[in-house]
């Protein structure tokens, strides 16, 4: 499942090790907006801050030429993944595993991240805390087997430095299943090591670690603003799952409780949004639980399918849900406040082609046409679904000459999408693993 970040948005993510037979990026990222308190633009000004968007330029994360990249599939173009900007710095990561530094203000690569011949990058987290990127990477050397961590701070990747970096969580083993999390909103890092069945929770800031946990019958943690909720194995008769809500400071138990299921039905998910559990197994209905008063309400399951991803904004106390293409937002009373009916996702199920600013009011998506090729992207108010903007090709008209390439090019099969609140500004990456930047 996901929770995806505010990417201005994505707090939680957690990296898990790929198959041994596919050398191709495979991640599971969680995304979880940080609460806030801004004020919400009124009509007019997101109307001028989103109406005006146009193509600035161009990079491109394929170079063949790369002398420091042994393995061949990294030599592939390969389509863009994940974006992450940082201050004048734009990250690209490819969905084989290369990941390129590029200079907003200069418009050209500053580096490669990749600083050993067999590295495959699985994923990016910048931290805010200390003003560096964080790698997850796996290796030809072990047979991809295992999870690598680096920070590298941004000084050293302006100066072309990356392998000025340094390794994190060593001591930790990082292979499958075992996986690492980082949490933006509690500024804390999760990991598993499979071998000896260890959870442990580090400080992002400094990373040192804080408390461990260690229990066979963990089955999955979830975080949340201020706590953790352990989900255990469920009991021999198969008809509770024991729970714990622990602090994320100190790994103190808040409350433990069970939750009774239906025996012979598999659960389809359990989440979490600060007192709200969301749980649901399959063809049951969703059940939204209050922990602190054992209160629930119930949502018929022909209402809620189950997603593939969810997106919890805690500033507006809703949810938003991915199927398929589509979006839908959600309250904790069970209902359905609004559909993007007319923002279908350009690929179903990928939530890194959608962008949540920080006030958590407006939502970035790319939007396939009906008849395939180019697309739109289209920028809407998260409560309402209503389109404030869209940035399409222009509309076809007699006399008119030709469309630009570029222009083209960039709005034809967008797989990932970054909004930079800073620079208001956006940054798209395409199947063809070009990036391009949209500036008012």
């Amino acid at each position: 499942m996901l929770r995806r970040e505010g990417r201005g948005t994505v707090p939680v993510r957690r990296f898990k090790k790929p198959s041994v037979e596919d050398n191709v990026v495979v991640k599971l990222m969680e995304r979880q907006l940080a609460p806030t308190a801004r004020r919400r633009l009124p009509a007019v000004l997101k109307q001028q801050r989103f109406g005006n968007f146009k193509l600035l330029g161009e990079f491109d994360t394929h170079d063949p030429d790369v002398s420091d990249v042994k393995l061949s599939f990294l030599r592939r173009r390969s389509k863009v993944a994940e974006i992450v900007t940082a201050k004048d710095i734009i990250f690209a990561l490819t969905n084989q595993g290369i990941c390129a530094a590029f200079n907003r203000d200069t418009m050209r690569r500053i580096c490669f991240m990749n600083v050993q011949p067999d590295e495959v990058i699985r994923s990016l987290f910048f931290n805010k805390t200390n003003r560096s990127l964080i790698t997850v990477s796996v290796f030809r050397a072990d047979n991809f087997s295992s999870l690598r961590c680096r920070s590298t701070p941004l000084d050293y990747i302006r100066r072309g430095q990356a392998a000025s970096g340094f390794p994190l969580f060593e001591s930790e083993s990082l292979s499958y299943p075992g996986f690492v999390e980082f949490d933006d909103v509690n500024s804390k890092v999760l990991t598993f090591s499979a071998t000896d069945s260890v959870y442990k929770v580090w400080d992002l800031v400094n990373y040192q670690h804080l408390f461990t946990l260690q229990d066979e019958t963990i089955c999955e943690i979830k975080i949340s603003p201020g706590i953790m909720l352990v989900i255990h194995n469920m009991t021999k008769n198969h008809s509770f799952i024991p729970l714990r809500i622990l602090s994320i400071e100190t790994g103190e138990v808040l409350k433990s409780f069970s939750h009774m299921i239906h025996r012979s039905k598999r659960v389809e998910f359990i989440e979490q949004f600060n007192e709200k559990l969301l749980i649901k197994q399959e063809a049951e209905n969703l059940q939204i639980v209050d922990v602190e008063t054992s209160r629930h309400i119930e949502v018929p399951q022909t209402q809620f399918a189950t997603p593939s991803a969810f997106i919890f904004l805690y500033d507006s106390q809703k949810f938003l849900t991915f199927r398929g293409q589509a979006v839908d937002v959600w309250d904790f009373k069970g209902e359905r406040v609004s559909s993007f009916s007319d923002s279908q996702l350009g690929v179903e199920n990928n939530t890194n082609s959608i962008f949540i600013t920080s006030q958590q009011d407006i939502i970035l998506s790319y939007c396939g046409s009906r008849g395939g090729g180019v697309g739109s992207i289209k920028i809407a108010e998260v409560l309402t679904g209503k389109t404030v903007a869209a940035i399409a090709p222009p509309e076809a008209s007699a006399g008119a000459g030709p469309a630009d390439p570029m222009l083209i090019d960039a709005l034809s099969e967008v797989t990932a999408l970054y909004f930079n609140e800073e620079r208001n500004e956006i940054v798209s990456g395409t199947a063809s693993g070009k990036l391009h930047v949209w500036t008012c």
